[in-house]
C-alpha cells in the first residue's frame, strides 16, 4: 500500500464522529441549580504493599555512601594496610556469571 498526501482514498467515507471528545449526544448541559458530581477511582493495596511502601521510605531516607566506610578504607590505603582479596572478588565475578 503506498501512503501519498494526508487524503483518504477514493471512496472511503471518513466518519468525522468517532474523532469528536467530549458528551455524548443528547446529554444535557447541567444548569446552575444542579451539582456535578465527580468520580474517583480507589485502589486498595494488600498488606504486603504497605510493608514494601514503609520499607521504600526507610531505603529512601538512607545515605547514598556510607562515609564512616568510606573513611576507613581510605585510611588504609593511605597507611598502606589495604589488602585486596583477588581470590574473593574473583570468586564472586564467577558467582555472578554462573547464574
Amino acid at each position: 500500500m503506498k501512503i501519498e498526501g494526508n487524503r483518504p482514498p477514493e471512496n472511503q467515507e471518513i466518519s468525522l464522529r468517532s474523532q469528536k471528545l467530549g458528551k455524548p449526544e443528547g446529554t444535557p448541559a447541567p444548569t446552575d441549580g444542579q451539582l456535578q458530581t465527580k468520580t474517583s477511582d480507589q485502589v486498595q493495596l494488600s498488606g504486603r504493599a504497605g510493608e514494601i511502601g514503609q520499607l521504600m521510605s526507610i531505603i529512601q531516607q538512607m545515605p547514598d555512601i556510607r562515609t564512616e566506610k568510606v573513611e576507613a578504607v581510605k585510611k588504609s590505603i593511605q597507611e598502606g594496610t589495604y589488602k585486596v582479596d583477588a581470590f574473593g572478588i574473583a570468586g564472586k565475578i564467577l558467582e555472578e556469571f554462573s547464574r
